[in-house]
Order: C-alpha cells, then structure tokens, then sequence
C-alpha cells in the first residue's frame, strides 16, 4: 500500500473531497499508472448526484491519460514509463458482443467498479469510478484498460481521447456513418457535442448546425467546424428545415441526455433520417413519441453507446487525425484546474458553462 491524493465522494450527492487514500501495488493482471491529465465529464457529475448509479464512496474520474508506474504479474505488451489513455469500458474479447464486432456493449466492461480498489484513511474500501478512478494522482486498473499511445502524443491532450472525442467522433463516423453531403445538426456543445461537429466536418457533412442556449458557444463552434449556430427556441424545427432546403438535416446527433433535447433531435430530422442519442440521461426522464409519427416519418432514433468504439483501434485513427490538423483537441479544454477544483468544474457544469474542464497534475 503507498498513499495517493484522490477526489472522493463519499456518499451519492455528498461533496468531493480531496484526500489520501491507499492504494495497493498491481495485482495480476493490473497496470498502475500515473495520471498526467484528467477531464470532467459530465458522467462524473451524473455518478456523484446519483443520476447514474455507482457504489459509493468512489473516486471518480474516468477520461484519463498518464504514464505506467509498475505492471502486476502476467501483464504484457505494458511497461513503466509507457503512455497510455485509460478506457472506462475495456471490453472482454471473449463473449457474444465482442465476438460480433460490438466490444463497446460488453457485459463484463463494467465490473472493475463493481469492486473496491483501495481504501480511505479510516480503513473504508472504496470504489474505482467506472472502474478507473482518474481523479486521483494514480490508480490501478487492468491492464486490457490501458491503451498504449505513441511517444509524440501530448498527455494533456490524450486524455480527452478517453471519453469525449472516441464519444463525439465515434457517433458521427461510426455509429451514423454521415457521409459527405449530407446535413447534420448538433445538439449540446459541451466536450462531447464540440467533438461530434469535428466529425461531422471530417466527414464532408455539407451543413453543420449547432444548438446550445449559451451564445458564448458560438464561436468555437463555428471555428470547428460549425456552419450555423443557434439557440433553443420554440420554432426550432422550422429554422432547422429552412437551412436543409425544407427537408430537414439528414442526421441530429443529441449530446445532452434529456428527453427534451431527444425529442427535438428526432423533430429536426428529415423523413428517413436518423437521430442519434450520445448523452446519457436519467432512467425516469420518459420520451414520447406518438404510433403515427414513428411509422409516417420513416425516420431512425438509435442509441449509441461509447460512440460504437474500440479505443484499441479507434485511438490510433483520432490520433492520425489530431497529428494531421483535422481534430483539434486543445480547443475542447475550456480551463486548466487542480484536483481541488473538481467541485467548482461541476458547478460551471451545471451552469452550461465552457467545455472541458481539466485536471492537469504536477
């Protein structure tokens, strides 16, 4: 056991608290890493408030890029002193899902945080969040969650590699397939959906609309990639119709995780069009969609869970990207914070404020 700094909630709704807890050396199998960088999702805040479900107490973080401290026994293709971007969801390889090219609905991929990893002060176990526990100066993790990056790959910028770019990115050109032409609108222009109008440009989508209620938005959004921006109002759809030659967008992609937000994303989108839901809601949030519609639109609503990836082998495509100009990942860090500052990320959060927030160690 040696001590570490870690953000804890102790309780779901309870305060984060910045504090030692102990951590233990790798077990078979296990990696333990040294956290470079870590971004705030707003999962994170989902998990601490109890939207989102998760044992407790837990240190929570899992959008995560460091450096291997030591490897437990067995651990191969893993290293000290190797780079490497934390996967929250490391799949099997082994069960049906995996075995029929779906590694990212793995049953098995969340049972790390099922288990305590460490203990508070007190003696107290505690639970890895998501498994991983990337707001912490280290962790441990299985080492099929540690995904191996190249020596050129700026730490502070991989880390959003782990949740926010593979999500965003992997919904437009995995899940949906937009293809060059076509329209795609954007709702939610935090981390995930500022990544979803990148793709939607890397893509070739001819119109591009972002929607969010912060005017502040706007800017960064155009400058990634978005050709029109606006703000939530009651006519929403018409406005969405008249820049897509009547029709509406070929694709809306909702990044927000809220009934309402679906259900404009499913109303700005043509007949035989599809809506993708990324973000994750609450299980008592009720969408409603009437028998007619659902047949007479001949549209698509879909969920997509992790952006449909493999971080094994969608890490290294992003990263081609990001090296060659086409994805621009500084641009999603709103602000660079301490450890102790999770706490303030979650409010701005809340507020709709900014875009990634990150934890940037010493």
């Amino acid at each position: 056991m040696s001590a570490v700094l870690a953000a804890v909630v102790r309780e779901t709704g309870g305060a984060l608290r910045v504090e030692e807890i102990d951590l233990p050396e790798p077990g078979p199998g296990q990696v333990r890493v040294r956290l470079a960088a870590t971004g705030v999702c707003h999962s994170d805040l989902s998990l601490a408030t109890g939207v989102l479900a998760h044992p407790m107490p837990a240190v929570l973080g899992h959008e995560g890029a460091g450096r291997v401290v030591s490897v437990g026994p067995g651990v191969t293709g893993l290293a000290p002193g190797d780079p490497v971007v934390l996967n929250w969801t490391p799949p099997c390889r082994e069960c049906w899902f995996c075995a029929h090219g779906q590694p990212y609905l793995c049953p098995r991929a969340g049972e790390a945080m099922a288990a305590p990893y460490a203990t508070l002060s007190d003696g107290t176990d505690v639970h890895p969040g998501l498994g991983t526990a990337a707001f912490a100066t280290e962790t441990v993790v299985s080492a099929n969650a540690c995904v191996r990056l190249a020596g050129d790959v700026p730490l502070e910028q991989a880390a959003l590699l782990g949740c926010a770019v593979l999500t965003g990115v992997g919904a437009v050109l995995n899940a949906a397939r937009v293809r060059p032409g076509e329209s795609v609108v954007v709702f939610g222009l935090g981390g995930i959906g500022l990544c979803a109008v990148q793709a939607a440009r890397i893509a070739g989508a001819s119109t591009i609309v972002a929607v969010d209620p912060a005017p502040e938005k706007a800017e960064l959004a155009q400058r990634l990639g978005a050709t029109e921006v606006l703000e939530p109002s009651p006519d929403l759809s018409k406005r969405i119709r008249k820049l897509t030659e009547g029709r509406g967008a070929d694709h809306a992609f909702e990044c927000v995780g809220r009934a309402e937000t679906i259900r404009a994303a499913w109303s700005a989108t043509r007949r035989g069009g599809q809506a993708t839901v990324v973000g994750l809601g609450a299980a008592d949030d009720q969408l409603s969609l009437s028998a007619l519609e659902v047949a007479h639109s001949a549209r698509t609503l879909r969920g997509c869970m992790y952006g449909d990836t493999d971080p094994a082998v969608d890490v290294p495509v992003l990263l081609e990207h990001y090296r060659a100009g086409r994805l621009d990942l500084d641009a999603l860090v709103s602000q660079r914070i301490a450890l102790s500052d999770v706490s303030a990320a979650f409010d701005e959060m809340r507020a709709g404020r900014g875009a990634r927030s990150l934890i940037v160690f010493d």
